[in-house]
């Protein structure tokens, strides 16, 4: 049975995560009054008010952002306490939390963690899905799944998947406005546009071998979310700069080619994401090792310059 001070903490850790009384309550199978009162009950002992109160939300005071960090912390070497007297031959178990981008994470990482569930049913796998940048040391974050590299040097990162970025258009497009045959000529097209974070908006830096060359590229079309502007370019609008693991599908299936296939993007690699390689543990292993052995599955068919690159999930 767990302690007083050990439940004290992942209430209070639950409650920060959801960010109201009654979701809290929900969660631990609670009246709201009742999880009320708790908050109330770990207050007074505390002699601090940890959080202030609406009728929808809570908001963590001074004191109960300290309180958060620490319990956050405690709670996860307890975790690791655990995990290493037990035996080293149990299958892993407990509590991962994964975070992972948005359309990403919904299309591709949730199937997976649904395979991998069946594989490890002792594992509880918490997914997040979210754009916004999370700070997995503060938020208790096991794993985050990411497309190229995060700042924060306290992270440790392994490469799930290599993911080169192309030029490409539909044969629509490439029918009414034809083909460049150098970088010079996309002055003469509409490009879309996928605006992302701080990026010059409209510069494409692309590479040749050891060159780099940098074009300015203009279109009646532009967007921050990459599923609109991929749908854009399939709809023969124009020409767009993407991954090959967005346009694996697309390319195999003929609605998009390749153009100026000499030109590439610096890549912008899956990589796995996480606090602490030393203590990490075993299910946070398996999950890794379980990602990186899912996309190494063999390529899709032949299509042009991405055949000898593409790796994808069964």
């Amino acid at each position: 049975m767990k302690t007083d001070i050990t439940s004290q903490l992942e209430f209070f850790v639950l409650l920060a995560r959801h960010g109201n009384l009654a979701a809290a309550a929900r969660a631990l199978d609670l009246t709201p009054p009742a999880a009320t009162k708790r908050l109330a009950q770990l207050e007074a002992r505390l002699g601090v008010r940890l959080a202030n109160r609406t009728t929808r939300s809570i908001s963590l005071t001074p004191e109960g952002e300290t309180y958060l960090h620490h319990a956050t912390r405690i709670l996860a070497e307890i975790q690791e306490m655990e995990e290493a007297v037990s035996s080293s031959r149990s299958a892993p178990r407990g509590l991962l939390r994964v975070n992972a981008t948005l359309g990403f994470g919904r299309t591709t990482i949730a199937p997976l963690v649904s395979q991998f569930a069946e594989r490890y049913p002792h594992v509880e796998v918490q997914l997040d899905v979210t754009d916004r940048p999370i700070d997995l040391v503060e938020s208790g974050v096991d794993l985050a799944i990411r497309f190229g590299s995060l700042p924060d040097k306290r992270l440790n990162a392994r490469c799930v998947m290599s993911n080169r970025r192309f030029l490409c258009a539909s044969p629509r497009y490439l029918e009414r406005h034809g083909t460049p045959t150098s970088l010079a000529d996309l002055a003469g097209h509409h490009c879309i546009v996928h605006r992302q974070n701080d990026d010059a908006h409209g510069i494409w830096r692309l590479a040749h071998g050891n060159h780099s060359e940098t074009v300015k590229v203009h279109g009646m079309l532009s967007s921050n979310d990459g599923d609109i502007v991929l749908s854009w370019a399939l709809d023969g609008h124009g020409i767009l700069l993407r991954s090959e693991w967005d346009l694996a599908r697309y390319l195999e299936s003929g609605r998009l080619r390749i153009v100026l296939p000499e030109f590439v993007q610096p890549s912008a690699d899956l990589f796995v994401y996480y606090p602490n390689k030393r203590n990490q543990s075993a299910r946070a292993r398996a999950f890794i090792d379980f990602l990186v052995e899912r996309f190494k599955s063999p390529p899709h068919e032949s299509y042009g310059p991405l055949s000898a690159g593409i790796q994808l999930p069964a």
